[in-house]
């Protein structure tokens, strides 16, 4: 079984070896661009890039939120278009806090691809090493028996999907627990810089995703983690735990979080806030 977490060097000593496919997702939901940008200045070599803005999400309606999740059928055909096959592991990173590298880790888990790891610290982390550094752009290279063979779909989805009329519905029966990552002062509604209305889902609990990181960036011990996870939730624990945040990124940081102290098997509300509120009838709760 794959780890979750990978550490800069094990990768370093992983890349001698054939079967690993390392995915660059560095990002800025300010500026677009500042992740290709990184990626070209440089990245760890034979890594391929992909856009959160492009690849990694579907067209937006505008009421489906800021990233909505792409068909799965498409995303497959994307990964095969990346050179992955149903035997290669697959190491994600991004620049530091892994918000992004969590997210791409939880989409092939949903995909069914079961060996992906997260770069704990991400490129900092790979950095901090001095590792090798390649520079420009690389694209991804097919044999034939891949392009032709390569499959993604390995198994079923292995990781649940709550939708809009699901978190409607457990307004009333308050069966699931909806745990959400964003910073407190948008869970408050105090402030909101990304979305059109501030708050938060009615019943939702607030787990900003940096708790679960060290001061470097790299991932809590799993043991602190899970300490800190009960301590929240609680019994509720025992129920339905379903991952929001903005538009469904920082969520995915929490999940894995959660999957790294053993604490397995919580859904995700992909479209999260950003799709909730794109309705006015949907219910809006403010303060902490």
């Amino acid at each position: 079984m794959t780890d979750l977490l990978i550490q800069a060097a094990a990768l370093r000593e992983r890349l001698t070896r054939p079967g690993c496919l390392v995915f660059d997702v560095r990002h800025n939901l300010a500026d677009h661009q500042a992740g290709r940008r990184a990626y070209e200045a440089g990245h760890i070599p034979g890594a391929l890039y992909l856009d959160h803005e492009i690849q990694l999400s579907a067209p937006r309606s505008g009421r489906n939120g800021r990233h909505p999740l792409p068909d799965r059928s498409d995303f497959a055909a994307l990964m095969r278009a990346q050179g992955l096959t149903a035997r290669m592991e697959v190491v994600v990173y991004d620049a530091d806090s892994s918000m992004f590298a969590a997210h791409l880790w939880w989409m092939l888990r949903w995909l069914g691809h079961e060996a992906v790891s997260v770069l704990d610290g991400g490129w900092a982390a790979w950095r901090a090493i001095g590792a090798e550094v390649e520079t420009g752009t690389r694209t991804p290279r097919l044999s034939e028996a891949q392009a032709i063979q390569g499959q993604v779909l390995s198994g079923k989805p292995s990781m649940p999907l709550v939708d809009t009329r699901g978190v409607l519905a457990n307004l009333d029966d308050h069966r699931l627990t909806i745990l959400d990552a964003r910073a407190p002062e948008r869970f408050s509604g105090e402030t909101e810089p990304m979305d059109p209305v501030g708050g938060h889902i009615p019943g939702a609990i607030n787990r900003p995703f940096k708790l679960n990181l060290e001061p470097d960036g790299r991932f809590k011990p799993s043991a602190r983690l899970r300490q800190e996870f009960e301590t929240l939730l609680g019994d509720r624990l025992d129920h339905g735990i379903v991952h929001q945040c903005g538009s469904g990124i920082t969520a995915c940081h929490n999940l894995f979080a959660m999957e790294l102290a053993g604490l397995r098997g919580s859904a995700l509300y992909p479209g999260s806030w950003s799709e909730w509120c794109s309705d006015p009838a949907r219910p809006v709760a403010k303060g902490a």
